[in-house]
Order: structure tokens, then sequence, then C-alpha cells
């Protein structure tokens, strides 16, 4: 295909495909693909979680039940994706030359690149919808047009987290601060299998050029494995006292979160009547190289037990 030739577009992409692009866009973020936190698909409306608090249940032998009441208290969460779209308009030939480029075998991703200029244009759209969920399941804001709030917000709003203030992230002090995190932990969810330290992309450097050796806390300066910096190929996971550390760039710096995976939800409508993507090729309609892409789709996040969560926060 020569350079400055005319594309067309004549797919509409809708019904049975919306739901693999929305997937790829919503569950493409590191969060999401890599199961750091509990998904819940076809939420149509919203999903009522409840939660039990107890008290003592084990009493001393006696002819009597004890009523609900005394013992058990029961409690709501609700989870309650919002409606989100992505109306755009692009010119294609702003696009085309790119993938254009591609196809003729100039790019050495080229079996990566999708053969036809509306899948790659969707690819395109649906990488900066992926990023936006991340960010958005961490640090979003509902006020904000395109967001809902994220687990920063519902965290720091919920008064049985366990709050710990900390210091602005350095290589020198995150062996300190992460310490910190884990004595905040409960001691009844302290050793769970799925117990996670979030973190975000700073003070996951740091912990990693800790670990390489130069750092304080005993680490000496050879490092993990005696490697100096070399010894991390940012595909191994970490671990800090036993528990699970991992990276969640849609956090803000200096800010962290420990929890069970299954504590913290995302929900979406990801199977439901609002899914929806299109591409529209505006040639055939006007003239013009425009192409217009069209999703929508349902997102938000919930936790259910507060007091079993630990937020750090340097403020």
């Amino acid at each position: 295909m020569a350079n400055g030739s005319t594309t067309s577009i004549t797919t509409t992409y809708s019904g049975e495909f919306a739901g693999q692009y929305v997937s790829a866009a919503l569950l493409s973020g590191k969060t999401l693909s890599e199961g750091l936190i509990t998904v819940k698909p076809n939420v149509k409306y919203k999903e009522v979680m409840k939660k039990v608090a107890s008290t003592d249940i084990v009493k001393n032998g006696a002819c009597d039940f004890s009523g609900q009441a005394d013992v058990l208290t029961l409690t709501e969460r609700i989870l309650a994706p919002e409606e989100f779209q992505v109306n755009l308009e692009l010119c294609k030939k702003d696009y085309v030359s790119d993938w254009e480029a591609v196809q003729m075998g100039y790019s050495a991703i080229n079996e990566q690149m999708p053969p036809a200029f509306s899948d790659w244009l969707i690819g395109h759209v649906a990488a900066k919808v992926a990023e936006k969920i991340e960010q958005n399941i961490w640090t979003g804001t509902d006020a904000n047009d395109g967001e809902f709030d994220g687990f920063i917000t519902t965290l720091g709003a919920d008064g049985d987290v366990n709050d710990v203030t900390g210091t602005a992230s350095t290589s020198g002090n995150i062996i300190e601060e992460l310490g910190k995190i884990a004595d905040a932990i409960p001691n009844a969810v302290y050793g769970a299998d799925d117990m996670t330290i979030f973190l975000p992309s700073n003070m996951y450097r740091n912990y990693v050029r800790a670990l390489g050796g130069f750092g304080t806390s005993g680490l000496g300066a050879a490092g993990t494995g005696s490697q100096g910096t070399q010894w991390y190929n940012m595909g191994q996971g970490l671990s800090f006292d036993g528990i699970p550390v991992v990276l969640a760039p849609g956090l803000s710096s200096n800010d962290a979160v420990a929890a069970e995976k299954s504590n913290l939800f995302f929900g979406t409508g990801l199977l439901s009547d609002y899914n929806e993507v299109k591409v529209l090729d505006m040639a055939d309609l006007d003239g013009s190289q425009n192409v217009r892409i069209i999703m929508r789709f349902t997102a938000g996040i919930q936790h259910a037990i507060g007091g079993d969560i630990v937020l750090y926060a340097t403020s």
C-alpha cells in the first residue's frame, strides 16, 4: 500500500465484538490484567456487599441461644459502577502513515500489529482508556469528568481503615517505611494468602534500588544475591517480610495500600447492554477523512472490610 493512498474503514464494531474490545481496554491496565484486585463483571446496576462484624461468639455452655443482635452486626457497602464513554473524532491521515509503515515491514513489531487500520486505531484508543482506568482505580475523583472515586478516596473516607503517616520515599528510608506498613497490618489478616502491599512507581523503584545494595537496614554493599544493581530483571515478584509487594502505577507518589486482593473490588458491566464499541468512517457521510470512535462502558471500585486495610500516605 503506497503512502498517502486512501484507507477506508468499512467495518463497524458493536454487539458481540464489543465485549472483547472493552475488555481489552478495561482489563489491560496492570492492576486488572495481573489480577491484583478482585474483578466483578456483569454488575448491571449495583451490587450490595454484606459486611458482617461479630463480637465474641464463643460463650460458656448454657441452655439458651444468643440472638443475632447480640453477636452479629450486618452492614452494607455498595459497588455501583458508573457509566463512561469515549466519543472521539480522529483524522485518518494523522495515523494512517504509521500503520502503513508497519504494514510495509518498516517496523520490528510488524507481526504484532493488526492487519486492519480500524483494529490498529481501536488498539491505540483502548490503550489510552486502560491507562485512565488504572489511574482511576487508585486516585480517581468522582467530581472530575471521566473519573470515579478510587481507593485513595474511598479508603481515606473510611474511619475503620488503618492509617499510617509516612515520609517521602528514598532508597535510604524505604525499608523503614515499608516496615511501618507491615506493622500496621491487623493480626487477623497478617499472613493471609492474598495480603499484598501495593506501591506507587517511586516507592517500588526505591525498594528495587535499596535491595541492589549500598543501602541501610543491613542490606549490605553487594545487595540481593551479591549482584548489586544488576539483580532485578523487572520480571520477578518482590516481597517484604514475606508479604508480596506489587507495582500499582495508578497510585500517586508516596501513597501505598496494604490489603487482601479479595478485599478490593473492581466492578463493571463488561457483558451488559451498556457495552458498546463502534468505529465510524465519516468519508461516505461528509467527505472528510475523519474517523469517529465510540466506546461505552461502566466501571467503579469498592472495598469491603476497611479495618483489614492499611492506607499509607505522607499527609
